[in-house]
């Protein structure tokens, strides 16, 4: 059976950051958009995808769902009328089309901070909840792990993992500029997910000294405070805090904004105070701006950096490439011989049957030790007849005529009518 792997992305490249943050899915939220998929679509090997720079269905099928994906998710976000918002998506049709863009999306290839590690772990995690969900099947568990597997290479091969070049560290790029003039600047980092962590471990490998942490969870922030031997603020005392810090990052995950036009305008700003917000949606509200002495850095206005880091990695990129291609033709092989698997299941299972038969004919004849010896020899017999025509299906599977020749071996076998071993199946 030949796959229609097929992918539905909205991502920085077309979408701003305020439609990103609209149709941007948390955990639970992927989740039920997984359980509402496999209810809707007709479909297998989905996979759903969310990160701050994008969000993407990626799935198995004949058909073409891209406007219902989007109409379940508008419903899934409470949405209404989100087919005015379809113009951002970009819709990957063709099957090889697809596999590589998640190859390139899994290496770091798409993303807006060149190799951003985070992107490998989230495809991990989504893919986990693809298989919690029993929406993978074993097409999208061969490519995921073929994937993975890249990434090793990757690691391994080339200097585009090396360094630090992701988003949260051309966050802390960022405030190395805004900061210059300031000695030992005060830093106050609220919320502490993945990208709110990374950062504090990008400020410590910096030397910065004046940070503080807050969290709603005490027990997060205080471990976090150890490992990057930084001063835990109460969430309650964040004020006094916020009145404190020349720079505040951001990362809080919740649907409205944390920080406010109002709560800001309480400060009492004698002097700049810089907002960083990595948080899609966004967590500081973008009117703070009108506030004299705030300035305010999104998520979108994090410009790569030509750090030596970044550059090594830009380097990198046609070896990535490379390492990838080599690793689609090998799935793309793979995928192509699931096509011929049932028939060479078959033809081993039409011989065997022959064997069978025309061993059951004179195995009463012969003794417990002829017996064996002539299994034995016609089952070598059986192997090496039926290796020539498993390697031609094979090679005619890479030249793209596997059908003519899978025909052929129904009519001279009568395949068709022939079961599948389930020992057979597995192999």
């Amino acid at each position: 059976m030949l796959q229609n792997f097929k992918a539905i992305s909205l991502s920085y490249k077309k979408a701003p950051l305020d439609i990103r943050e609209l149709i941007a899915l948390d955990e639970s939220s992927c989740r039920l958009f997984l359980q509402t998929l496999k209810g809707f679509i007709q479909a297998s090997d989905i996979l759903v995808l969310s990160t701050c720079n994008r969000t993407e269905v990626y799935y198995n099928s004949d058909d073409d769902y891209s406007a219902e994906i989007v109409k379940l998710l508008g419903i899934t976000k409470g949405i209404e009328n989100i087919s005015r918002y379809f113009d951002y998506f970009t819709i990957l049709n063709e099957h090889d089309d697809a596999v590589q863009h998640l190859f390139d999306v899994a290496m770091g290839l798409e993303s807006q901070v060149v190799g951003d590690m985070q992107i490998s772990n989230q495809v991990k995690v989504a893919y986990q909840w693809s298989a919690d969900n029993e929406t993978a099947g074993p097409f999208l568990h061969r490519l995921m792990h073929t994937i993975f597997f890249t990434n090793k290479r990757v690691v391994q091969e080339t200097s585009f993992r090396d360094g630090a070049a992701s988003t949260s560290y051309a966050a802390v790029e960022l405030i190395e500029e805004l900061t210059a003039d300031i000695i030992n600047p005060s830093i106050l980092v609220v919320g502490l997910g993945e990208i709110g962590a990374d950062v504090c471990r990008n400020l410590k490998d910096a030397g910065y000294k004046n940070v503080k942490i807050t969290n709603r969870t005490q027990a997060k922030a205080q471990a976090l405070a150890e490992e990057c031997d930084m001063e835990v603020l109460p969430f309650e005392n964040m004020v006094q805090g916020m009145k404190e810090a020349d720079v505040i990052i951001s990362s809080v995950a919740r649907e409205t904004p944390f920080f406010t036009k109002e709560m800001v305008k309480r400060l009492d700003i004698l002097t700049y105070k810089f907002f960083i917000d990595l948080s899609v949606p966004r967590s500081v509200e973008p009117e703070i701006e009108s506030i004299p002495g705030v300035l305010l850095y999104n998520i979108d206005t994090i410009q790569n950096k030509a750090s030596e880091a970044l550059q090594r990695r830009i380097n990198s990129v046609p070896k990535v490439k490379e390492i990838v291609a080599e690793s689609i033709e090998q799935f793309n092989d793979w995928s192509k011989e699931t096509m011929v698997s049932p028939t060479i299941h078959r033809l081993k299972s039409a011989l065997e049957a022959i064997r069978q038969e025309e061993m059951a004919r004179y195995v009463k004849k012969m003794g417990p030790k002829e017996a064996k010896l002539v299994d034995n020899i016609t089952k070598s017999m059986m192997q090496k007849i039926i290796k020539l025509p498993v390697l031609q299906l094979k090679a005619a599977c890479k030249r793209g005529e596997a059908e003519t020749l899978i025909d052929l071996l129904n009519d001279l076998f009568n395949l068709e009518n022939q079961p599948v071993n389930a020992d057979q199946k597995s192999e």
